[in-house]
């Protein structure tokens, strides 16, 4: 079984050169998180997901959850993991200061985020999950159930989860039926089954805190009745010690292709007599509310893209130095080598790595995005830097979660037969890598979510404007060009200026099409997202280049590493951006193919 590693040193560079950490340690809030305290955070973070949680990561695939009379327990090692998690405070590395929280941004939890994913993505799940729900109590619960929840919450005495999906509704909240009734003492009475929740039980925590979509008697339907409400697995008394038993049960765990350590649960709400829930600010702006939890989740599931592809690379190349078979191309009466010398595994090596830096990159960027929206001094900063954050949001959680699943597939790929025996190692992270481009809305359900609230509802503006900035990096590509790494730079520059204007090409087709033909428009939305996410790479992978050239001309720290970026962002626009005039031409002429077959031919 490999090791973990974090890759400290390639998060730093992106942190400082490409996210503007130093800039955003300046802003109202932000000043705590200076380059120094952050690089100390993921040293500590890393030392911890490489001691604690990698190890447990084949235990909780092997092992997986139990479930028993409605009882969950979790993997060996587990609950003394969490105890450590949460006592090293990382429960609460984001969360602000007035509930218990170190009230840092969200640029210096990311970093630490990924590499807990990496160690442990099915241990990761658990506290993510509460992130959001912290999150959603933060902005829309009152003072009384801030009081009652958040300072254990984010503490990690408690964890806590979202209950939306329903088995006839699936992503259709519309469908919601659970229904929450009214009581003289202002608390509700909710029933009804949710399905597959992510730790809705467990045996980590003394207590369970659920956020829970239902009806309310008088709801209209639709979307527009459901309401959000709190309902503890356990009552909370006015002095904050745990009081009866709640009306809420685990009365099932789910058998899945992959991260078994995680407890998938199908929630009974109700069963004798009513859970007693809590309303969370108005009645009928539940799915509003939860768009709160669900933004923050999708940003975290896109992590996830990140993160096994990085634990799936560091696997590959520890196997590829390791396994010796053939002689080296081009050398005569050589011995045997270790794969790594073969010019396919290099190729799928170089993949991987390029995306997993072209994935770091805009992942960061957007974290970045979401600080300055939340901090900046200037109003219309704050506007713009929003715009472009809910712009990447989906990009970052659809492509990097379809990417997490084809890096994964490729390490299986570099591992060969190997990489298909499950002692190895390399095939959890495939298995564990399929769900990411479910959860929490699927790749299809971000697409349209990109090509229609993020690009045609707003006539395009966000999306030009992202264009406008690819292009202003010519110039800088141009300069660099001229430098030590000249040919390099002069291929990226190109790679990127074709990229940009098939992108354009896309983004106008989606904007003429949408309000005439939307079938043809959705059709060309899951290739529009992945164009984009290649773009947006792309364009993170050329400004990289342009920053380490810079460096490696005045001198600065380690050269190879900064001739290592330059070739990594090389092959990315050879062997990837090169995709992107295909991609362009799948948006605006592929509904023809796609829509023109009777249902009864399929």
């Amino acid at each position: 079984m490999s090791q973990y590693t974090a890759p400290i040193r390639d998060m730093q560079f992106v942190l400082n050169e490409l996210a503007g950490l130093g800039e955003l340690s300046s802003m109202p809030g932000c000043e705590e998180a200076t380059p120094d305290l952050v690089d100390a955070i993921m040293e500590e973070g890393g030392k911890f997901a490489a001691g604690v949680l990698a190890p447990l990561n084949v235990v909780g695939d092997r092992n997986g959850a139990k479930w028993d009379a409605g009882t969950v327990t979790t993997a060996p090692g587990w609950k003394d993991a969490y105890q450590q998690f949460a006592e090293g405070g990382w429960t609460a590395i984001g969360c602000p200061v007035e509930f218990g929280g170190q009230g840092l941004p969200k640029l210096a939890s990311t970093p630490v985020s990924e590499m807990f994913k990496s160690a442990n993505l099915a241990f990761s799940l658990g506290p993510m999950l509460t992130q959001g729900a912290i999150e959603a109590l933060v902005l829309r619960g009152s003072d009384e159930l801030k009081a009652k929840f958040l300072d254990k919450m984010v503490a990690g005495v408690w964890t806590g989860t979202m209950n939306l999906t329903e088995p006839q509704a699936g992503s259709d909240l519309a469908a919601v039926r659970s229904k929450a009734v009214p009581q003289a003492d202002g608390s509700y009475l909710i029933s009804g089954q949710k399905i597959f929740i992510t730790y809705g039980e467990h045996d980590m925590t003394e207590n369970i805190i659920h956020l829970v979509l239902a009806r309310l008697p008088d709801a209209p339907e639709g979307v527009k009745g459901i309401s959000l409400f709190v309902v503890p697995k356990f009552m909370v008394n006015d002095d904050g010690s745990l009081g009866a038993r709640n009306d809420v049960h685990c009365v099932s765990i789910e058998h899945k292709l992959g991260i078994h350590g995680s407890p998938t649960c199908v929630m009974s709400y109700g069963d004798k007599g009513g859970a007693v829930g809590y309303l969370v600010g108005e009645a009928n702006r539940g799915l509003e509310y939860m768009f709160i939890m669900m933004n923050e989740a999708r940003f975290s599931v896109g992590l996830e893209g990140l993160a096994i592809s990085e634990r799936a690379y560091q696997k590959a190349v520890q196997y590829a130095r390791e396994r010796t078979q053939g002689t080296e191309l081009g050398v005569k009466g050589g011995g045997k080598v270790a794969i790594i010398k073969h010019p396919d595994i290099r190729r799928m090596l170089m993949t991987m790595k390029s995306h997993v830096e072209a994935m770091r990159a805009i992942a960061y960027v957007t974290a970045a995005a979401l600080d300055t929206a939340h901090c900046h001094a200037d109003a219309a900063e704050r506007a713009k830097a929003q715009a472009f954050a809910d712009f990447m949001i989906p990009i970052v959680k659809g492509w990097c979660t379809e990417t997490g699943i084809e890096m994964a597939s490729l390490g299986v790929q570099v591992h060969g037969g190997m990489g298909y025996i499950e002692e190895t190692g390399a095939a959890q992270y495939l298995r564990d890598a399929r769900i990411s481009a479910i959860y929490e809305g699927t790749t299809g359900i971000q697409a349209n979510d990109l090509i229609g609230r993020k690009m045609a509802r707003e006539g395009g503006i966000t999306a030009k404007a992202v264009i406008g900035m690819m292009r202003r990096l010519d110039g800088q590509l141009a300069e660099a060009a001229a430098g030590s790494q000249g040919e390099h730079l002069a291929v990226i520059r190109k790679a990127l200026a074709d990229s940009v204007t098939a992108a354009e090409q896309a983004v106008e087709y989606v904007l003429a099409t949408f309000g005439t033909d939307i079938k043809a428009a959705h059709v060309a939305a899951v290739p529009m997202l992945k164009l984009m996410g290649i773009v947006c790479g792309g364009w993170q992978m050329a400004r990289a280049a342009v920053i380490a050239q810079r460096k490696l001309e005045a001198g600065e720290g380690d050269a190879d590493f900064y001739r290592t970026k330059i070739i990594t962002a090389r092959f990315f626009a050879d062997h990837v951006m090169s995709q992107v005039g295909g991609l362009s031409h799948t948006v605006c002429c592929g509904a023809a193919g796609a829509m023109a077959l009777d249902e009864a031919l399929f």
